[in-house]
């Protein structure tokens, strides 16, 4: 087995243990777009005049037999091979000679991982702007079914003013396709080609065509000058994390609004039997553990923000290993809301409102009172605001 950086002397395996860590096994998600644009720069190397036809054609045919076997569990990533990168070259000179070793001409295993990570950011931004997407609907749904019951609406968490689920749920349901928005500007940053920036500064004295693999693998734009590129590293990962949060906050709002309301002091909703758990000492509760875990969820995301921050801050240009750092979190806050957004549609589905549980306090009404002496007598609002004060005071 052979790294791709590999001179021939030995790595101490307590070396390899720590400077590949996790690395191997975040890896595997990525295997499929590394092989992705492994193939558009082989094909951009034959354009260029670098590599044959029949060359190219048996690059194009390895990498995706090798695709396709890792999408079947064929084989993993292993710590000794450190990274996907060297598996994928270790399997592929295994399989077409030293051919393989050609496809690595005009790149640099530092444009190979963030292409393949800029691949993966693509799709897996889309999901997650899909999914809150998703969510935004359940709620409109849960406003359909029960949009007339009356809620009261909450400052300082005292009763202040009259609202309704419809209110309630059209609140939320906007802010999380706000949300959905937000994600969908990540793409401006994940969209540019890093492919021919190599390790920083380009590829001296071999002509490739970075808009050749812009074209192939559907980037928006070349990311350009070349030493941009490791400039931007932790920069979209960031902007995706601030999002991430952002959706994570308001999806955990919400999740504290439900559990709030299942109180038996509130107990304006019912949860749906099957997202609830029970006791193991009291035979007479349900605990709702999911909404708990989608509230306590939106640290991951937030813990996740800062520790990216924190490995890119104060790094000089060019390319440095601490960067490496950058996917366990990342992956970690996208792995908790894909999984928070893919439940909680189905969750919201079984809400049901209690509209005979649900007590306005009466002095609920009381801005609209104000309000109404304002019209119907033209006096000044605060004149108006007296003197519902004082009536609801006599009241007491």
């Amino acid at each position: 087995m052979t790294r791709l950086w590999d001179k021939g002397a030995p790595l101490d395996a307590a070396v390899l243990r720590y400077t590949a860590g996790e690395d191997h096994a975040l890896d595997e998600r990525l295997v499929r777009y590394d092989v992705q644009a492994s193939i558009a720069h082989a094909e951009m190397l034959a354009e260029q005049g670098l590599l044959g036809a029949d060359d190219l054609a048996r690059l194009r045919d390895a990498l995706a037999a090798i695709g396709a076997e890792h999408a079947a569990g064929a084989w993993h990533v292993s710590l000794e091979q450190e990274d996907g990168q060297t598996a994928l070259e270790n399997r592929l000179t295994e399989r077409v000679g030293e051919l393989g070793g050609r496809l690595h001409a005009g790149r640099s295993r530092n444009d190979q991982v963030l292409a393949a990570l800029r691949l993966y950011l693509r799709d897996a931004t889309e999901a997650l702007r899909s999914g809150a997407l998703a969510v935004a609907d359940a709620l409109d749904a849960l406003a359909a079914r029960q949009g007339e019951v009356m809620l009261p609406g909450y400052t300082h968490m005292q009763q202040a003013m009259p609202s309704s689920v419809a209110l309630w749920a059209g609140g939320f349901a906007a802010e999380i396709r706000d949300d959905a928005h937000g994600l969908q500007a990540v793409q401006r940053r994940i969209g540019k080609n890093p492919l021919g920036s190599a390790a920083g500064y380009g590829t001296p004295n071999l002509t490739v065509s970075r808009e050749a693999t812009r074209r192939r693998l559907g980037f928006a734009e070349v990311h350009a000058p070349v030493t941009a590129v490791q400039l931007s590293r932790g920069k979209a990962e960031a902007q995706l994390l601030f999002e991430i949060t952002l959706l994570m906050q308001d999806v955990g709002r919400l999740a504290a609004d439900l559990l709030l309301f299942y109180t038996q002091e509130f107990s304006y909703v019912r949860l749906p039997e099957e997202f609830t758990t029970g006791s193991s000492i009291m035979p007479q509760k349900r605990n709702p553990d999911v909404f708990e875990l989608i509230r306590g969820r939106s640290a991951v995301a937030l813990a996740a923000l800062v520790e990216v921050l924190g490995v890119t801050q104060k790094l000089t240009s060019g390319y440095h290993r601490d960067l490496q750092l950058i996917k366990a979190p990342l992956f970690r806050a996208i792995d908790a809301c894909a999984l928070t957004l893919e439940i909680l549609p189905s969750a919201l589905a079984g809400v049901v409102f209690v509209a005979e549980a649900v007590r306005l306090d009466p002095g609920i009404h009381a801005a609209a009172e104000a309000n109404a002496l304002v019209a119907s007598e033209g006096i000044p609002f605060r004149e108006a605001y007296r003197r519902v004060a004082a009536r609801l005071k006599e009241r007491r």
